[in-house]
This record gives structure tokens, C-alpha cells and sequence, in this order.
């Protein structure tokens, strides 16, 4: 949401990976919804976030979900978290281009999905954010998405009929402040993790892949994961991808850095769950996945930031397009997308 990356997270806690035995072509039935346990899937590297200052409950995250879902935290309580990040889109807002926040204003930057956000080490299209414990206060205190001050947000809380006893009910203390709703917030958000789509059980050897899938993937590993690296789909960089040759309006990284060379990057989203979380694109400005490829073999533009990698763009042929296409599907998690231990209270 206008220069802001709804993504947050981080871990380091050890544990042992179950796998689900499912079919891979149903959408399973989710996770029990009391069971709040980190995981740390099977091939997946050790997350950046450390819960050690701020130890995972189930009341912890409970209270941290309730506070994602609730339009309080806006300042005429009519957006929250959930308005631009909708589960059933992965946490994107679906069909969206940019973030539609507060009094109907609109950002300058898509809402991308949320999930494996213990694994990034920046957040925000631009990386202007290093820690999940601080990240919600951008979207609440943005003029154009919630508008609101922590105090105000804090006085509401404090004055709720149910957020005390909650509050107390996760850290045991009767005060309200906001390292603690922040903390709530990082719990919920940490636990957001997807590793349970066909392309994971296909690695972990508990489904196939088809034939035209399983091309796919072979030239996804030729012609694409050196910014989407598997198992996490990213490689977190900052990247020039050749969408436009100048950028008077949004600068990118540069913002951040106020480094030249840095103009016109922005963060390497992961693929995961991207067939169901369009439009793509800092700006949201292409619709179909389709569209995405066909930039990258027809329509880079240079420019002196523009990724090395992409100078002659991607060359595929249409076949390789499609299959290409049909592992991208593969990519969706229909567990987590319908978890229900993510749904409002």
C-alpha cells in the first residue's frame, strides 16, 4: 500500500516438519484451528526473525489476528490490515492495482500477498522497513492507507471492552502500549507461512508433477530462479526488471538509499501463491501472468539501472510460455489460503 510492502516477519526457533498426506489436486481440509506451532518446512533455510524477546502464544497470536481484522486501528475505523490483504488472495487485494486506503484515496503501489515473512530481511517495495516489530506502524500512520496516530490507536485499545483482558490474557500484564501491540502483530504475521502447495509436496516426494508441470519447472530453474530463488521464490534483492526507462514518479530503492544506482529497483517478490494474487508488479499495472511473461520476452526496457540480467530479456517460445504458466499453478497453497486459523475471530 503507497510505499508500503505489507510483508513482515522473521524466526529461529528449531522444529520438526509433519507432512500433510493429501491430494495434491484437492484443496485440503486446513489445519486444526487452535494449533498455533512454528515450522520450519523441510529444505527451507533458517528464517531472519528470532522470537526469542517476544515468546509465540496462542493468545499472543490470537490477540495479533484480531488486531489485522479490526478497522479500529484506522482513524474513522473503516480499514484494517485484512482491507488490502485478503486470504482468499493470499494477503494481496485482489484485482487491485494500487492500495485503496482511507476516505477512498488510492497509493501509488500494489498490495502484495503476505506470507514466509520470517524469511524476509527488509519489507516495503523499496526495503525501507528491516524489523517485523515496527513494520504495521507505517500502514496505520500513512495518510492514505489508515491515517491514524499510535496514540490515538493505543487510547481506542485501552478503552475497548475486550482488548485489556486480551492484552492480558497474551503477555499477562493489564497495560496496553504499543511494543506490546506490535509484538501481538509479529506473532500473527510470523506464523503466516506457505509451504504446503503441489510444487512442495513434489519436493518433498508426496505428489507428481504432470508432464507439461514438470517442463515447467525445468525451464522456471533455467530462465528464472536467479531472482526466484527456490524454496522462498526470491532472493529478496532489489532488482531493475525493465518496466519503465525513467521513473519520475517512483524511484524505487533510490528512495531509501538516495543512491543513482538505485533508481528503478524494487523488491524480487517471491512467486509463491502468484496465480491467485494478481495484479502484479510494484504498480499492479499487469493483469494476468501471462502478461508478466510476455514483458520479460518482448517489452524490457533499458535503462542504466536495468538488471544485467534482463539486457536481452528472456527468450521462450510460446510452448515454453504455457509450460512455464502451468508450474506457476503448482505454486498455490490452497492449505494456507484457507487456513482458518488466519480468518477474522
Amino acid at each position: 500500500m503507497n510505499r508500503l510492502i505489507k510483508s513482515l516477519g522473521w524466526l529461529l526457533i528449531p522444529a520438526v516438519f509433519s507432512a500433510c498426506s493429501v491430494d495434491p489436486d484437492l484443496s485440503p481440509a486446513p489445519l486444526p484451528e487452535e494449533k498455533i506451532e512454528f515450522v520450519i518446512p523441510q529444505g527451507f533455510p533458517q528464517p531472519v526473525y528470532n522470537f526469542t524477546g517476544n515468546p509465540l502464544t496462542t493468545d499472543g497470536f490470537k490477540l495479533g489476528r484480531k488486531l489485522f481484522h479490526d478497522p479500529l486501528l484506522s482513524r474513522d475505523n473503516s480499514t484494517s490490515c485484512e482491507s488490502c490483504h485478503q486470504q482468499f488472495a493470499s494477503f494481496a487485494h485482489l484485482d487491485h492495482p494500487v492500495s485503496h486506503g482511507i476516505d477512498n484515496q488510492f497509493g501509488t503501489r500494489n498490495s502484495p500477498s503476505l506470507f514466509n515473512l520470517i524469511w524476509h530481511p527488509s519489507f516495503m517495495w523499496d526495503g525501507g522497513i528491516n524489523h517485523i516489530e515496527v513494520q504495521p506502524i507505517a500502514p496505520i500512520t500513512n495518510p492514505i492507507e489508515m491515517d491514524e496516530s499510535l496514540g490515538n490507536v493505543i487510547n481506542k485499545l485501552r478503552n475497548h471492552p475486550q482488548y485489556p483482558a486480551l492484552f492480558k490474557k497474551a503477555f499477562g500484564s493489564d497495560s496496553i502500549t504499543t511494543q506490546l501491540m506490535l509484538r501481538a502483530f509479529a506473532q500473527f504475521m510470523g506464523m503466516m507461512n506457505s509451504y504446503r502447495s503441489k510444487y512442495d509436496k513434489y519436493i518433498r516426494g508426496e505428489a507428481e508433477l504432470t508432464l507439461q508441470e514438470n517442463s515447467g519447472l525445468n525451464i522456471f530453474r533455467a530462465k528464472c530462479e536467479s531472482c526466484h530463488k527456490e524454496p522462498l521464490f526470491s532472493d529478496f534483492s532489489f532488482r531493475n526488471n525493465g518496466l519503465d526507462d525513467v521513473f519520475p514518479s517512483d524511484s524505487g530503492r533510490a528512495h531509501i538509499t538516495s543512491l543513482p544506482e538505485d533508481i528503478g529497483k524494487f523488491k524480487v517478490p517471491s512467486l509463491r501463491n502468484v496465480s491467485v494474487s494478481r495484479p502484479y508488479m510494484h504498480d499492479g499495472r499487469l493483469q494476468t501472468l501471462s502478461q508478466c511473461i510476455d514483458h520479460y520476452r518482448f517489452h524490457v526496457k533499458p535503462s542504466p539501472t536495468l538488471d544485467p540480467l534482463l539486457v536481452n530479456g528472456i527468450t521462450l517460445s510460446e510452448s515454453e510460455k504455457q509450460d512455464l504458466l502451468q508450474f506457476l499453478n503448482t505454486l498455490t497453497d490452497y492449505e494456507f489460503i484457507n487456513d482458518p486459523r488466519f480468518k477474522p475471530n
